[in-house]
């Protein structure tokens, strides 16, 4: 167990590797419930989160949920976010454990200062349990417990109905580690049934308990943003390499920088690395090019899945193509390493 924003997490069960391997080849069940959900209802409440939001909400319905980043002026992101759409007057927005007082914060500064006074912005986190069942064998997993058949909820789309029969979730076919998966929001008082109930179901499909250790490399190898990692306030979206996530038809905070400097390009772009010479790529670690400084690692790992280091890391916008080939200094020794697309795990 480890501290992670004001909660003691589990690194691993039955270690890492193991973990990993079970959510890439049948099932995983992780206690997410650090995560924060921060509720905005009412009336205008989706021109309220339009204007946050880089992506767009209107291309999503009821019963939806989407990826977006939350900006300041400066393009800098507040944090990234999924954002569930109950209805036009109701979105729940799912966002880091880390960032969850500052986002919220944030939303009521910004509500006031824009002037949505019929808008409501509420800290649901206390009243949430998060469960995530990820893997191929998700649905197979989940049949049996929910009262429709979880095939039909489609991918970044919700049901709201019982697990096991009496207990009331949230249920989204979303997840952070690249493979079919669902997340689910309920109670905490109920989590630990739901827990035990998954679990059951699972044991025949070879379900294991997963920790964060394994959840930030399944990420990695997807080439999943971590706040922190490859996002944060110095860090735009367009950077990061999530312009997909931006739409300019809107308009929205930070539109104007972002706008810039997607036509204009930015300096440095994150790109995934994929070790030549043994070693592990870590945070921090100097990226360099022909012997110059050009970047530096922000997330890096041995890939169960791959069996060789690979990583994220920024760069300088010139060095952003596939098979360009860079150093990573690690201990001061200049491993050889090429710049790779993203993800760096392709099924």
């Amino acid at each position: 167990m480890v501290p992670f924003a004001g909660w003691e997490m589990p690194v691993q069960y039955s270690g890492v590797i193991d973990e990993h391997v079970a959510v890439r080849s049948s099932c995983g069940l992780f206690d997410v419930s650090h995560m924060g959900e921060i509720e905005v209802s009412g009336d205008g409440a989706i021109d309220f989160v339009q204007f946050i939001m880089t992506n767009d909400i209107e291309r999503i319905k009821d019963g939806q949920c989407q990826y977006t980043l939350l900006c300041k002026e400066d393009g800098g992101v507040v944090d990234d976010t999924i954002v569930y759409r109950f209805n036009i007057d109701r979105f729940l927005f799912v966002v880091n454990a880390s960032n969850a007082e500052k986002a919220f914060g944030w939303m009521k500064k910004v509500q006031a200062k824009e002037q949505f006074p019929d808008v409501s912005i509420e800290d649901l986190s206390p009243r949430y349990a998060q469960l995530a069942v990820q893997g191929p064998k998700s649905v197979e997993v989940l049949r049996p417990l929910l009262d429709i058949d979880p095939e039909e909820i489609g991918h970044f789309h919700f049901h709201m109905g019982l697990l096991g029969g009496e207990i009331e979730a949230v249920v989204s076919r979303t997840g952070y580690t690249g493979e079919d998966g669902f997340e689910i929001y309920l109670d905490p008082t109920d989590a630990p049934a739901a827990w035990k109930a998954i679990m059951e179901t699972g044991r025949v499909h070879g379900i294991k308990p997963t920790g964060l250790g394994a959840r930030d490399t399944l990420r990695l190898e997807m080439g999943y943003p971590l706040y922190g990692h490859e996002l944060g306030e110095k860090i735009t979206p367009i950077e990061a390499s999530l312009g997909k996530y931006v739409k300019f038809n809107k308009d929205f905070i930070g539109r104007e920088v972002l706008e810039k400097q997607s036509n204009e390009g930015a300096e440095r772009v994150l790109v995934g690395l994929k070790m030549l010479d043994t070693g592990i790529p870590r945070q921090g670690y100097e990226i360099q090019n022909s012997g110059l400084s050009v970047g530096e690692v922000t997330s890096g790992t041995m890939s169960p899945s791959l069996e060789v280091g690979v990583a994220m890391g920024f760069v300088k916008t010139a060095l952003k193509t596939p098979g360009t080939a860079i150093e990573v200094i690690i201990r001061g020794r200049a491993a050889r390493a090429e710049v790779t697309t993203l993800p760096l795990y392709k099924k």
